[in-house]
């Protein structure tokens, strides 16, 4: 749905910069594209269709605005629920931690944090020649866990005070380049993550043993 959505955005945008002079901003809203529209006046067929369009594709992004919100509050009250710490680690609200818990299963069955990372592609692969020796990122593992992993990464490197910031900013100043440093930025938040959702699952088998054990 959130490709959905960018699809969209990305087809209003290019209408908007076919419209008007100034063209859009990147970032749109279906509050600001009707904004936008509010002061354009067609002179043209074309243009007027064109305005149509865009109504449709704000229309098409306001429904699935809303229907974003609604899962996300499902899925709020889910991870309530499911007792996750991982929406107390910078850049990962609701939907990323669902989609962390959901694409990993249980965290126990990798025996560690280096086969976790394997899976979800975010363990970089060594590229050695007879003059070189560096790494490249994996093109194997779950595709979706290292999307995640490389979103909690960049907002990560976005917020000044983060830890992810402050690491990202060591990889920096030992001479590594942007995009090396953010997959080390990726891998060390792997092993944070996997941690994390190891110590969920075994607060709730604890939980549960205590339930049978008062039940019985």
């Amino acid at each position: 749905m959130c490709n959905s959505r960018t699809r969209i955005v990305n087809q209003l945008h290019a209408l908007l910069r076919q419209l008007l002079a100034g063209g859009a901003p990147t970032s749109l809203t279906a509050a600001a594209a009707t904004a936008l529209l509010r002061g354009f006046r067609a002179r043209s067929e074309v243009d007027r269709i064109r305005v149509n369009l865009c109504r449709d594709l704000i229309s098409d992004i306001r429904r699935l605005d809303g229907q974003l919100a609604e899962y996300e509050k499902q899925m709020t009250r889910a991870l309530k629920e499911h007792g996750t710490g991982l929406r107390e680690v910078d850049g990962i609200g609701s939907v990323t931690a669902a989609r962390l818990i959901g694409r990993t299963g249980r965290a126990s069955r990798f025996p560690a944090a280096a086969t976790y990372a394997t899976y979800n592609g975010s363990a970089p692969v060594q590229i050695a020649s007879a003059d070189t020796d560096h790494h490249r990122l994996s093109r194997y593992g779950d595709r979706q866990l290292n999307s995640a992993l490389y979103t909690i990464a960049t907002v990560q490197v976005r917020m000044p005070a983060s830890a992810g910031r402050a690491y990202y900013g060591k990889k920096i100043a030992e001479g590594k380049s942007p995009r090396a440093a953010i997959r080390s930025l990726k891998r060390h938040l792997s092993d944070h993550v996997w941690r994390i959702m190891l110590a969920d699952e075994k607060r709730s088998h604890r939980q549960h043993e205590k339930e049978s054990d008062r039940a019985a």
